[in-house]
């Protein structure tokens, strides 16, 4: 497995590069058959350190952790806890899923934009209907069963999931309802 472990306006030793190598590779090797890269990240919030983990899996999944505590060390590893507690939930599904798929999941450019929200003139009409573009980026749409991308969705800790659904070549939506249920958007 690649490691990329950086910190965000903090210096990170050599030993804790080492520690966060054999911890997460020793957790993520126990529910992962062929983990392929892990990117760590620390930063600092307040008096808090923050730890977030995104670790991609052969399958195409991605499953990502974030913790916060007041000592980096303690930040990582209850990060890599909830790791583990992802990928031990999910290990059935992850190999049953990857029986199933020979190849590894098709990846799909597109555009993502972060709009900006109008918070402070709520009460004032809006002088154009264009909204202003805050953030222009590219992401990557994953080609997944149904089945794959609540999966995904659930690993990530996203509320949404756009993919391009394998059994109908069609763009489709998964995101967690209010009730707590998982919806599916599937236009014709």
């Amino acid at each position: 497995m690649r490691y990329q472990i950086s910190g965000k306006q903090i210096d990170i030793g050599e030993a804790l590069q080492i520690h966060v190598q054999q911890e997460l590779g020793e957790a993520v090797k126990k529910y992962a058959e062929r983990p392929t890269e892990a990117v760590v990240v620390f930063s600092k919030s307040g008096h808090e350190f923050v730890c977030e983990t995104t670790v991609h899996l052969s399958t195409g999944l991605t499953a990502q952790a974030k913790a916060h505590q007041t000592e980096i060390y303690a930040a990582f590893d209850t990060c890599c806890d909830k790791m583990e507690k992802q990928l031990r939930r999910y290990k059935r599904r992850l190999k049953d899923h990857h029986k199933d798929r020979v190849e590894p999941v098709e990846i799909y450019g597109a555009s993502s934009y972060i709009l900006a929200s109008d918070a402070d003139s709520e009460s004032q009409e809006p002088e154009t209907l264009q909204p202003i573009i805050v953030a222009e980026m590219e992401t990557k749409i994953p080609s997944l069963s149904v089945g794959e991308a609540v999966m995904q969705m659930e690993l990530a800790g996203a509320p949404v999931l756009v993919f391009r659904n394998e059994g109908k070549e069609g763009l489709n939506v998964v995101y967690r309802r209010d009730d707590g249920n998982i919806g599916w958007i599937d236009p014709q």
